[in-house]
């Protein structure tokens, strides 16, 4: 038994890494926007047909890859905010992304059924069945491979944060965006740009995504986006190392639970949601006021 939880803790924590992919551009819009974008799943989803078209038709490495499915996300990120978000004014505005960034969901959804169809896939490549034995323990080399993706990726959004000068802009815009303005920021500029390079995280995500899960097709994204909030809000809405320790948490936790009762790993998952704020209202990293009023 003994081995069975440690076997579950790697698990846990590897897969951990890559929910936390499919969570960082999530956190990352909600901390300068101030959106919820419920379409995040069915983007992870997109990202992931994007990969397994590139690799069925051209034959391009899943990794490779990404090389085209990150920029492309990028754009199709910017084109929908320009499209759907920008003109959004006032104090309803959360609210209303939430249903705007929905009805996105429904139409990538209906076009993914219409190209794709219903049936189940996934991503397949050398790296995603062969398995390598750490302290005694396989792992499967996709898992490795997207755990250390997750880790340099968070690292990646916390240098261009704090390390360049778009980076101070994003974070002038999440503490005070009249003031962001009157210093002469371009914050619909910032908006844009920020929402497409948290959809453009969703390339990365959802391809590791196809290639660790059994399956998915164009209804996987409502599944995820559960989850996926459920992640950033223990982690501390806008925390992008939040999203990273709380997706390693709460799925170690599920994947420890799995091993003693299966049929109680979801319900866990969300138990260790609500105790974790219960004792921390902000979540691992939150603050109590993310923007200014």
């Amino acid at each position: 038994m003994a081995r069975e939880i440690m076997q579950a803790v790697v698990d846990g924590i590897l897969t951990g890494g890559v929910y936390a992919l499919m969570a960082v551009g999530l956190t990352l819009i909600f901390g300068v926007l101030d959106i919820i974008n419920v379409a995040q799943g069915v983007l992870v989803i997109l990202g992931a047909y994007l990969s397994y078209s590139l690799w069925t038709k051209a034959h391009v490495d899943l990794f490779l890859g990404l090389a085209i499915t990150v920029p492309a996300m990028f754009v199709i990120g910017v084109v929908i905010h320009w499209a759907f978000i920008r003109r959004l004014r006032g104090a309803e505005r959360t609210s209303m992304t939430l249903l705007v960034t929905y009805a996105v969901a429904l139409i990538i959804e209906g076009v993914l059924y219409k190209v794709y169809g219903a049936n189940p896939t996934s991503l397949n490549a050398s790296y995603t069945d062969n398995s390598v034995k750490i302290l005694g323990f396989y792992v499967t080399y996709i898992y490795i491979y997207g755990f250390i993706l997750a880790v340099a990726l968070v690292g990646l959004l916390y240098a261009l944060l704090y390390r360049t000068r778009f980076g101070r802009s994003v974070r002038a815009t999440m503490q005070d965006e009249t003031a962001a303005r009157l210093v002469g920021i371009d914050v619909n500029r910032v908006a844009a740009l920020t929402f497409g390079i948290g959809t453009a995280v969703t390339a990365v995500g959802g391809m590791v995504y196809g290639a660790t899960n059994g399956g998915f097709n164009p209804n996987s994204g409502y599944d995820l986006i559960s989850r996926l909030l459920a992640i950033i809000i223990l982690g501390g809405m806008g925390s992008i190392g939040g999203a990273l320790v709380a997706a390693v948490f709460m799925i170690t936790v599920e994947s420890v639970v799995t091993v003693w009762y299966p049929t109680w790993a979801v319900v866990v998952f969300y138990a260790a949601l609500v105790l974790v704020l219960v004792i921390r209202p902000t979540g691992f990293f939150g603050r109590k006021a993310v923007r200014a009023q």
